[in-house]
């Protein structure tokens, strides 16, 4: 697979994984402004780095197309407080009519805004719960998360 790469997607991805833990932070010195970008915009779309937190990292995909085998990445289970706001709103979630902003922010006491950042934020992203929405024509957004 690494017959994919070109030359410089090579060396990106061999230097990030040889000398940074996976980590995207060198690129040669001939590869400047656009050629940059699109050079990272191409491995970003082929699966083969991803933004993790504030850091450009090379997926699973990226060591199999340099013909490396991943490292084991131990997931640890993220839990939530019974009790908490965060629990009651992926309650709410799960039912089988879902729920609107509105009634996420009646049960919780947040705001419009706050609601739809955890459920973006929190949900999504930290815990990676499957969020999706669906709107009928003329009607109100209502959120679950998919089984």
């Amino acid at each position: 697979m690494s017959n994919l790469l070109t030359p410089t997607q090579h060396a990106i991805l061999s230097h990030a994984l040889a000398q940074t833990q996976g980590k995207l932070l060198w690129f040669p010195d001939a590869l400047k402004g656009g050629a940059k970008d699109k050079v990272i915009v191409s491995l970003r779309r082929g699966g083969l780095i991803a933004q993790v937190k504030h850091e450009t990292v090379v997926t699973r995909a990226g060591y199999e197309a340099l013909g490396l085998k991943p490292p084991f990445i131990e997931h640890r289970e993220v839990r939530t407080r019974e009790n908490s706001k965060q629990a009651t709103v992926i309650a709410m979630l799960k039912r089988p009519e879902g729920a609107t902003v509105d009634q996420i922010c009646e049960a919780t006491g947040w705001q419009p805004h706050t609601v739809r950042g955890a459920m973006a934020g929190a949900l999504k992203k930290k815990l990676g719960l499957d969020i999706t929405s669906d709107k009928a024509p003329g009607g109100i957004r209502i959120y679950s998360i998919a089984s």
